[in-house]
């Protein structure tokens, strides 16, 4: 694959990249190479259970499967110089997707905040990914961000997992990702007109995210989005990654 239509944001000195924490794929030749992108105060060990569910599905062989920490989580670059903010984030992501020097289609599955960084990476680079499979997007309109009940959730949710990371590096990741990433209706217009091919999954019972919005923007952009609901809530589990399959399959078929 060729991002020489990449964008240069030249944030720092010395290019921006994320630590690649898995790759690999079952069978020798590679058909089509999958990202995963985890959710914010997380890491790509939120995708252990996914990688050997479908790495030990057959139909799953020809895949190589790849897993990144974001930028001020696990294994990945922090310092007080960042600012932590998407366009950080899709400058490291580019780097490190070029580094795969990537011979196949690109799928990115994104989780939580990690889906909005994939569906911006999309729009930002265009034809470089093949399908974008979003699982728990955090879509959020400007009557949202400014309803009290609204504020008040964020509030609660900012205390319970923000306290983790307190008076930390990670702290500043959390609490400006939740700022410059998660808490803005900007990713609610660009799902609007992206034209990537997109499924979007959903927990019925997902807390965090808005299922009324997930389904407005697939109805506003029926060519490229595709809302499926699962059961279950936030989490990347088994309600949502066994679903990957017939999407991932589909997908190979396109590619023979």
């Amino acid at each position: 694959m060729n991002l020489k239509n990449s964008v240069k944001f030249g944030l720092f000195s010395k290019p921006l990249e994320l630590t690649k924490t898995r790759d690999f794929c079952p069978s020798k030749r590679p058909r089509l190479t999958v990202v995963m992108l985890h959710g914010i105060a997380s890491s790509s060990d939120a995708f252990k259970n996914t990688i050997k569910y479908l790495s030990g599905t057959p139909s799953m062989r020809d895949i190589r499967f790849v897993t990144f920490d974001l930028l001020g989580a696990g294994k990945s670059y922090a310092s007080d110089k960042l600012e932590y903010s998407l366009k950080e984030q899709l400058e490291a992501l580019n780097n490190s997707i070029t580094k795969l020097c990537l011979k196949t289609p690109l799928v990115i599955v994104g989780h939580s905040m990690g889906s909005l960084i994939a569906l911006n990476f999309a729009d930002t680079f265009k034809k470089s990914v093949k399908k974008l499979v979003l699982a728990s997007p955090p879509f959020y309109t400007e009557a949202d961000l400014n309803h009290p009940a609204f504020k008040e959730g964020v509030k609660l949710f900012e205390k319970v997992v923000g306290a983790r990371h307190k008076g930390s590096t990670d702290g500043k990741q959390f609490k400006k990702s939740m700022e410059k990433v998660v808490l803005t209706d900007k990713n609610y217009k660009v799902a609007e007109k992206i034209t990537t091919d997109t499924c979007i999954l959903y927990g019925d019972q997902d807390q965090f995210v808005s299922a009324r919005n997930i389904l407005a923007i697939a109805k506003s952009n029926t060519k490229r989005i595709t809302a499926i609901k699962t059961i279950g809530a936030h989490q990347m589990s088994r309600d949502k990654y066994h679903k990957l399959v017939p999407i991932l399959e589909e997908v190979l078929n396109e590619t023979v």
